[in-house]
C-alpha cells in the first residue's frame, strides 16, 4: 500500500507540479533547503544548500510544507527584527536599517512595486515600528532578496551593515536587562 500511495502522491506531482527539476523547495518538517535533482512516480531526489542528497518518498511529500522559491518569481521577502532602546532616535534607526539592507547586493534597493496575487509590497528595503516592548522598541524590516539559495548570507550581511551603522549613530541595540535596587528594607546579605 506504500508503494500505491507513493505512486499515486508521484502522479499528483508530476502532473500539478508543485515544483520541478531545477527548483529550490524548502522542507519545513527537516528546515532544509535545496535543489529538485529528480522526479520519480515513486520519490523526489533533492541536493540539500549543505551538498547531501536526499530521496523523499512521494507519499510523503503532500503531508509536508514544502516552499518553492524559484516556481516563476525568485524574488523573496523576508524580515528582520531589530529591537532598539526607547532612548534611541526611533526614525534614524528606521532610515539606519533600511540603508542597510538597499546597502547588500542581491537586495533589491528599489523600484516599483512587487506584485503578489492581488496585493502589491514595496521593492525597496521598508522598516516599520512593529511594536513596544519591554526592552526597547521592536522594528521590523522587510526587504525583498533576488536569489533565494543566498538568504542566509544576504540575511548575515543585512544584520552586519545593520551592526555597522548603528555604531556611533544615536541609536543603541536593546537586551532584556533588569536593575537591582537593595535599601534598608532589602535585609542582610
Amino acid at each position: 500500500a506504500p508503494i500505491i500511495g507513493s505512486i499515486v502522491n508521484g502522479l499528483f506531482i508530476l502532473s500539478e507540479q508543485p515544483y520541478e527539476i531545477g527548483d529550490m523547495i524548502y522542507l519545513s518538517d527537516r528546515e532544509v533547503y535545496g535543489f529538485v535533482e529528480d522526479i520519480t512516480l515513486r520519490y523526489t531526489k533533492m541536493f540539500t544548500l549543505d551538498n547531501t542528497f536526499l530521496v523523499i518518498p512521494n507519499g510523503s511529500i503532500r503531508e509536508r510544507d514544502v516552499f518553492n522559491y524559484s516556481a516563476e518569481d525568485s524574488r523573496t521577502r523576508l524580515k528582520l527584527d531589530v529591537l532598539v532602546t526607547y532612548e534611541s532616535d526611533v526614525s534614524q534607526a528606521r532610515e539606519l536599517v533600511e540603508e542597510a539592507a538597499r546597502s547588500v547586493d542581491n537586495v533589491i534597493g528599489g523600484g516599483p512595486d512587487i506584485r503578489i496575487g492581488s496585493a502589491r509590497y514595496p521593492a525597496g528595503p521598508r522598516c516599520y515600528i512593529e511594536s513596544f516592548a519591554d526592552s526597547g522598541v521592536n522594528l521590523r524590516l522587510r526587504y525583498w532578496v533576488t536569489e533565494p539559495y543566498k538568504l542566509l548570507t544576504a540575511r548575515s550581511e543585512v544584520q552586519t551593515a545593520i551592526w555597522d551603522r548603528m555604531s556611533g549613530a544615536d541609536v543603541e541595540m536593546a537586551y532584556p536587562h533588569s536593575h537591582l535596587f537593595f535599601d534598608e528594607t532589602s535585609g542582610e546579605m
